[in-house]
């Protein structure tokens, strides 16, 4: 790859990876290889963000045994797990980079796409997320994923990107954009579309879960699918409004009906089947109404407990291990003022 011109204060680019690790323990080590791998073949200046988001498995101790043998490698543990959201945005705060790369810890997202983000990024573009081009594995699960994206993004109420997940690189500015969006239940590639900027994709294959069983099941999914609409899309609430109106025309209707043939052919007992449909139809209709309203409800109920996102346990980097609250807000400090002394006031822009 050709060199692009050198940064505003005459340094490497720096890109910083998080990893959102969950039951992950196997495959850390073969991650840490080839994003190091990646990183010095395209030879900017790295670090790798682990965050294990309260995995039961061997993830800490791995993670522990990187640290001590690389100086690239920051290690972030949960009290318990929050999500893969929660996970990232974690791991976004304590990133110092000129972009940000995102994975899963599973290596679904392979790192050997990251030259192609990088690539992407360099000519001008903000955001670089990968689009599944094809998925390895179940041929149903791959169907019904493309399905979900296409109805996604026709109910959306802003243009999302097809078959993209959150693997993604993204510039400094749109992560503290993201950053500094106040929402505690995050969907974090929904979000990266809504804060707009100038955003493409790269085609990849999906492989298959390198190591154990994944922890998505198809419940999984459709929870993921219902917190991706009801955060970004109306649609829902409207099409009651519409159903309502839609029923409402046609029960007047049948009531005109009703009347007339009761006047034609008042010797002949009417309506009881036509009742008892009516009741049924409408109770569900009801219910129906009742449950998408308390979807909309449930995220007002979250948002408004004000909780944090997330709690971190511990912090590693290199020998050092910050267990308590104040001895990780003070790495955390320290970590902030060496970015600002390093970068300066600098704007960093990677348009060549």
């Amino acid at each position: 790859m050709a060199e692009g011109p050198a940064t505003p204060n005459d340094r490497p680019w720096r890109l910083s990876a998080v990893v959102a690790c969950y039951k992950d323990a196997p495959a850390i080590p073969l991650m840490h290889k080839r994003l190091s791998e990646v990183f010095s073949a395209l030879a900017v200046d790295y670090e790798i963000i682990f965050v294990n988001d309260g995995s039961p498995d061997e993830t800490d101790s791995v993670l522990k045994e990187l640290t001590a043998k690389d100086s690239h490698v920051l290690a972030i543990e949960h009290s318990r797990n929050f999500g893969s959201q929660n996970a990232f945005v974690s791991g976004m705060q304590l990133t110092t980079g000129d972009a940000v790369v995102l994975l899963d810890g599973d290596l679904q997202d392979p790192p050997e796409v990251i030259p192609a983000f990088y690539e992407k990024w360099r000519q001008g573009n903000d955001v670089v997320y990968g689009c599944r081009g094809r998925r390895e594995g179940s041929t149903l699960l791959a169907l019904s994923c493309k399905a979900f994206y296409k109805i996604f993004r026709r109910v959306s109420e802003v243009p999302m990107p097809l078959d993209a997940g959150d693997f993604s690189l993204m510039d400094r500015k749109v992560v503290d954009q993201l950053l500094s969006l106040p929402e505690t239940d995050q969907f974090v590639r929904g979000l990266r579309a809504w804060v707009g900027f100038r955003q493409t994709g790269v085609d990849y294959v999906r492989p298959e879960r390198a190591f154990g069983r994944s922890t998505h099941s198809w419940l999984k999914n459709i929870w993921w699918a219902k917190k991706a609409i009801f955060s970004f899309s109306f649609l829902p609430l409207e099409l009651l409004g519409y159903a309502g109106a839609t029923m409402t025309a046609l029960s007047f209707l049948a009531v005109i009906y009703q009347f007339i043939d009761w006047l034609r052919r008042p010797e002949i007992p009417h309506g009881i089947a036509t009742i008892i449909v009516l009741v049924l139809f409408f109770g569900s209709l009801n219910i129906l109404a009742i449950s998408i309203l308390g979807e909309y409800l449930i995220k007002i109920f979250e948002e408004s407990k004000r909780r944090p996102r997330f709690i971190r346990k511990a912090v590693r980097q290199g020998g050092e291990h910050f267990n308590t609250t104040s001895e990780i807000e003070r790495f955390l400090l320290r970590r902030a003022r060496r970015n600002s002394d390093r970068d300066g006031d600098a704007e960093r822009s990677p348009t060549c």
